[in-house]
């Protein structure tokens, strides 16, 4: 099936998923145990991608979470050379909040060769940076601002301008630790868009995914707390399990 993944982004109720920097994991001693854990966990995706990592350490880490893992795993790009074909799909992402040419369509056509030949599944997304309080990552890479959370209608406008301009997906993002995650009044306002509606950065706390996928968010993603607090993989697990009783 063409689509497979986009079919379960969509389909999928209260999906989770974890977001993984190579960089971060690669020279953990214990990344067998912690890919072990993620397969337990009952989470439904797993992002790889970072701002700054190598082609060789995203390849490595999905090599080595596709002979651990059996859940699916989206690339999730800083760059044009962050792929792996060894991934299901990839997020084919437009940083649309931002007016840095280079991440609104220069990079995107660096990759697209690569991305054809590779013959894997590509979903297009707005990828939409909102202020979390703490310089992201994103930001500084892509040297672009976030958009304040005070301007609900601009942030409507820029994910509506996406949906029509073709995007299956609308990825609102507050950061990597985002001291705020994204309002939910806002995550309610972008989900009337009906397009695949991912929300990530700031997110610690089991109620903060309820209260998100509550509001319409298909996904949710969870990264630097994770990292830094694997076990609340047990608390993913135990919340997917009471979703399922």
């Amino acid at each position: 099936m063409k689509n497979k993944i986009y079919q379960l982004l969509k389909e999928t109720k209260n999906s989770i998923a974890i977001l993984i920097d190579p960089e971060k994991v690669i020279n953990q001693i214990d990344f067998e145990e912690f890919a072990d854990r993620i397969n337990s966990s009952k989470i439904d995706f797993i992002l790889i991608g970072g701002s700054t990592a190598e082609r060789s350490q995203i390849e490595l880490v999905v090599e080595k979470l596709k002979n651990k893992c059996s859940i699916p795993i989206i690339l999730f790009p800083g760059s044009p050379d962050q792929l792996s074909n060894k991934a299901d799909a990839i997020l084919f992402l437009s940083l649309i909040s931002g007016r840095n040419p280079y991440y609104l369509i220069e990079s995107q056509i660096e990759a697209a060769t690569n991305i054809s030949e590779m013959n894997i599944e590509c979903i297009p997304t707005s990828y939409i940076l909102i202020d979390g309080k703490s310089e992201s990552s994103v930001a500084k890479v892509s040297k672009t601002e976030p958009i304040p959370i005070e301007k609900s209608i601009l942030i409507y406008k820029t994910a509506l301008a996406g949906k029509l301009l073709g995007h299956s997906a609308t990825y609102l993002e507050a950061g990597s630790g985002a001291k705020r995650s994204i309002p939910i009044d806002i995550v309610k306002k972008i989900s009337t868009l009906n397009t695949t509606l991912i929300v990530g950065g700031g997110v610690k706390t089991i109620t903060q995914i309820q209260e998100f996928h509550k509001a319409g968010a298909a996904l949710v993603v969870i990264g630097n707390y994770i990292e830094n607090n694997p076990e609340f993989l047990e608390d993913i697990k135990n919340y997917k399990n009471q979703l399922t009783n």
